[in-house]
């Protein structure tokens, strides 16, 4: 047979770090070598009971294992109830639509907004699949830079203008992940008023504005004025309500464009499964006192870890946002990929190289806060134990 030849695309994808880690998992653990898993971002929390119970009574009506074909009606008005009492916006209806996951509707949104010629503007460091994005798309993808000196927040008058000229849309996202910092609202009104100026779309990944750590709770993009004559916004269930297996998130804002994605989307898709809507519908218009709760654990997390890891030697400042912290590696580590494979072979804890978030994280690594407080206290004690933090130079 003649030898399989794959598309260009296809061969631009290689095994993600986290295949990488997982193997080296695998080899530790068949070594009998206990190991703490601090890099895939899954929550370890439960969803909220009455979530769990609504999934389970639409699962047992045989009528909901159909073809779901639209969003219910419930399911926008829901959307739309979460938006006005969590973050003071009014959506209308056209303004809304669901998505399988931040990651499957950040995938297609590229194919519907560029052509070949055009750009899309991803941070550096940043999420994966913002840049997967735009090659899905076919389009040229350029970087921004986000930097600790200027508080991982973009220099928007840096971007060169032959670049805002072909920029298509910039993909946005605060709190980041990785980076772990929140943007003050002056920036979104900068953000605004830049899109307007070099009519660029923006793409604002809003998935955790319900884990945020500092004085001021999270927000949304589209709260500014002018957000949605440049922009959308998608925001997931998963971080907030622990769903990450449902899949189930919403693209919000610009009509036009949530429009043209409803439309694209109905050549691939018959809807999201109808009980993770009636899930979805009970988590949009329940109480929140279940998400400041975990929020809260979050934050406690947050703080023993970083200041476990500070008093050992690891200069890690404490998250700002999201369920992950950023830290620095240590100098004699000429990379993050070395730095973390290190540390499993040494100490069996396992975190994400910041090289995987673009070359912009190249000397950092990422930790996940999935780790109950009597794990971050035997974490800790692994990797004081390991004399790593002693032996900078």
């Amino acid at each position: 047979m003649k030898k399989i030849e794959f598309s260009d695309k296809a061969n631009q994808f290689e095994t993600g770090i986290f295949a990488v880690l997982n193997e080296k998992k695998k080899e530790l653990t068949g070594r009998g070598k206990q190991v703490f898993n601090l890099s895939v971002g899954t929550p370890d929390f439960a969803p909220a009971a009455h979530v769990m119970e609504a999934m389970k009574k639409a699962c047992e009506n045989p009528e909901n294992y159909k073809y779901a074909l639209a969003d219910l009606p419930e399911l926008i008005e829901a959307v739309q109830y979460r938006y006005r009492h969590r973050f003071r916006v009014e959506l209308e209806k056209e303004e809304i639509t669901s998505v399988y996951g931040t990651q499957e509707g950040m995938a297609h949104i590229g194919m519907v907004l560029c052509n070949p010629s055009d750009t899309v503007l991803v941070p550096d460091p940043g999420y994966p699949l913002f840049e997967m994005s735009g090659i899905m798309a076919g389009a040229k993808v350029e970087t921004y830079p986000i930097e600790e000196k200027n508080g991982y927040l973009p220099q928007l008058s840096k971007i060169p203008k032959e670049v805002r000229r072909r920029t298509k849309y910039m993909i946005v996202s605060y709190p980041l992940n990785p980076v772990c910092v929140c943007a003050p609202d002056a920036f979104y009104r900068e953000l605004i008023a830049f899109a307007k100026e070099n009519e660029i779309v923006i793409l604002h990944d809003n998935a955790y504005s319900d884990i945020t750590f500092t004085d001021k709770r999270g927000s949304s993009f589209l709260a500014f004025d002018g957000a949605k004559d440049v922009g959308v916004e998608f925001y997931s269930l998963s971080k907030s309500y622990n769903l990450t297996g449902a899949r189930i998130s919403f693209l919000v804002g610009n009509s036009e464009i949530i429009q043209k994605l409803k439309i694209f989307r109905s050549q691939i898709d018959y809807g999201i499964f109808l009980p993770v809507q009636y899930a979805a519908i009970a988590a949009l218009t329940g109480p929140d006192d279940f998400i400041e709760e975990q929020r809260k654990k979050y934050e406690e997390r947050n703080h023993m870890l970083c200041s476990g890891l500070r008093k050992i030697g690891w200069n890690v400042p404490d998250s700002q946002g999201t369920m992950f912290v950023w830290a620095k590696i240590p100098d004699n580590y000429e990379t993050s990929f070395d730095f973390c494979m290190d540390l499993m072979e040494k100490t069996g804890v396992i975190v994400t190289p910041g090289s995987a978030f673009g070359r912009g994280g190249e000397g950092y690594v990422r930790m996940a806060l999935v780790a109950d407080n009597i794990m971050i206290k035997e974490i800790i004690k692994k990797l004081e134990e390991s004399k790593i933090f002693l032996d900078k130079k």
